[in-house]
């Protein structure tokens, strides 16, 4: 029989080498798939705000947004004539771009697709403003195959229709919700675009995809709008990416982006972010006040500027 000193310190031991080694492992593959990045002030980067977790009206978000340096905003199409006009009006008065969010949330898929059809018509032909892109809330991860596949064709011809990007996210819940689910669509969709928000797909595996990489890379290739979110392993949203101990997390993401702008970058393209940190229940908050643990706006702020100075100043 071991003795019980002998366990702790045998499992304390084992805890510490295999933290050691996962550690060890991420910081390689974020080191290894990391190119040496100059930044480039002709390169074509806009960082978009969200207005999630945000109480004030549309002119008082899109006042704090340019006075924070953003491009512009990322929102959900609104469904009222008062409410588009409220946007629209903020936009040239602050002179912001705008990406429009787009998804259905029955859970029958036909009225799930009739309802996204008539919301991604509105989007894509408004009158107002041509947004930067449209990125789509689709499907459902309990929908078959071809039932998800008819959101893919009916956004291709969109895209063709109105000369649109429209982009699929890599969101839990949707038709993209994991790495290998998401593998079979590309392969066999040659014409998807793609939102990438890999925290989902780190949840999803519980892992930061190294076991996973050549899907990850298939789907970096596909993507031209990036949701800049760092995610783990348990949770799609870290508390504080500023903190130490989610340096890991952190290195791993970025290794991702870098990827994507190179890439955008060698085909003289440009690539739109959005810094997507969520108020609670994303943001982890304290028991009984539901107090958050930190600040969502300085967080998404902080990622603002990572993102600058990293790819264009």
């Amino acid at each position: 029989m071991t003795k019980p000193d002998s366990r702790r310190t045998f499992l304390k031991t084992s805890l510490a080498a295999s933290t050691s080694l996962l550690l060890a492992k991420l910081d390689v593959l974020a080191e290894d798939s990391k190119p040496e990045f100059i930044p480039d002030k002709n390169f074509d980067l806009k960082i978009l705000a969200t207005n999630w977790g945000f109480d004030g009206s549309m002119d008082s978000f899109c006042d704090k947004v340019k006075k924070e340096g953003y491009d512009g905003i990322e929102v959900w199409w609104p469904g009222s004539i008062g409410k588009q006009n409220e946007l629209f009006t903020a936009l040239t008065k602050y002179s912001l771009d705008v990406g429009f969010l787009c998804g259905g949330n029955q859970s029958n898929a036909k009225e799930h697709l009739e309802s996204f059809s008539g919301a991604l018509n509105a989007t894509a032909f408004n009158k107002n403003q041509k947004p930067l892109y449209i990125n789509c809330h689709s499907g459902r991860d309990y929908f078959s195959f071809e039932e998800n596949k008819r959101f893919i064709d009916l956004t291709t011809s969109v895209a063709k229709q109105s000369g649109l990007l429209i982009c699929h996210e890599t969101h839990r819940s949707r038709m993209l919700y994991s790495a290998p689910v998401a593998k079979e669509f590309i392969l066999k969709n040659p014409e998807l675009r793609l939102t990438a928000d890999l925290s989902h797909w780190c949840t999803v595996s519980e892992s930061f995809l190294a076991d996973q990489a050549d899907t990850v890379n298939l789907a970096l290739s596909r993507t031209d709008h990036i949701h800049a979110r760092i995610g783990h392993a348990e949770g799609p949203q870290v508390n504080d990416p500023r903190a130490p101990e989610w340096e890991h997390a952190v290195k791993a993401h970025f290794a991702w982006w870098d990827k994507v702008v190179e890439m955008k970058r060698k085909d003289g393209k440009g690539i739109t972010f959005l810094t997507e940190f969520g108020p609670v229940d994303y943001m982890p908050a304290m028991p009984y006040t539901r107090q958050p643990l930190a600040d969502q706006w300085a967080i998404n702020v902080h990622m603002l500027k990572l993102l600058r100075n990293r790819y264009s100043s």
